[in-house]
């Protein structure tokens, strides 16, 4: 893998600019009259998730929100201010939370290994796995067991997402945004889309 130094950060930007230029003379100045994003993508701060890339999606098209293991915490306002903008201001129309394989803060989770304020932060996932232990240690491998547990992981998150007061708020209007879970294949850079109880979770109230 390449890896740039700090001075090719702001070249690459500069040719960047000149590409999409080449192209589209006015593509910066619409860019600039605001945006109307169809999409809010939650996403883990993994630099191998390049969100852009793996959706081929342009400037735009995606508001974003990531943190570490692509947490929903409904303490957190950092979340809470950008879900709430996107469904009530931008009115998006779906929300995605994605997680993916070989996550490290997974990982630490599942290991237990996890310290200081990381290890608070992860603290729901070494739950969600002691929830599903004997599913998860079924498995054969460690790789496939801490991958389960990224899959349940974002299902988890999916339904943190259903029991804000945001979601909440928007099942009492029009405009309720579909929610989907995805996990992101490093080794093959594929998105698995995440089959969810949505039955379960209307049992318990969480989904209107």
């Amino acid at each position: 893998m390449h890896y740039h130094n700090y001075d090719d950060l702001i070249k690459n930007n500069q040719e960047w600019v000149e590409e999409k230029l080449s192209v589209d003379p006015s593509y910066f100045e619409n860019l600039a009259k605001g945006q109307k994003p169809p999409f809010l993508f939650i996403g883990c701060s993994d630099s191998r998730m390049p969100l852009t890339n793996f959706t081929k999606t342009e400037a735009g098209e995606l508001f974003i929100h990531r943190n570490v293991a692509n947490q929903v915490s409904l303490t957190d306002m950092n979340l809470l201010s950008v879900l709430e903008y996107a469904v009530e201001a931008l009115k998006v129309e779906h929300v995605v939370v994605c997680g993916h394989y070989f996550c490290g803060g997974v990982a630490a989770a599942y290991a237990g290994t996890a310290t200081g304020v990381v290890g608070s932060w992860v603290n729901p996932i070494r739950e969600v796995y002691l929830q599903n232990r004997e599913e998860i240690d079924s498995l054969p491998s460690e790789e496939e067991r801490v991958n389960r547990l990224a899959e349940l992981n974002v299902i988890a998150q999916v339904g943190n997402i259903y029991k804000t007061s945001v979601l909440q708020r928007a099942f009492k209007s029009a405009q309720v945004p579909e929610v989907h879970g995805w996990v992101l294949d490093i080794k093959s850079g594929r998105i698995k889309e995440l089959e969810l109880p949505k039955e379960q979770w209307k049992e318990l109230g969480i989904l209107s």
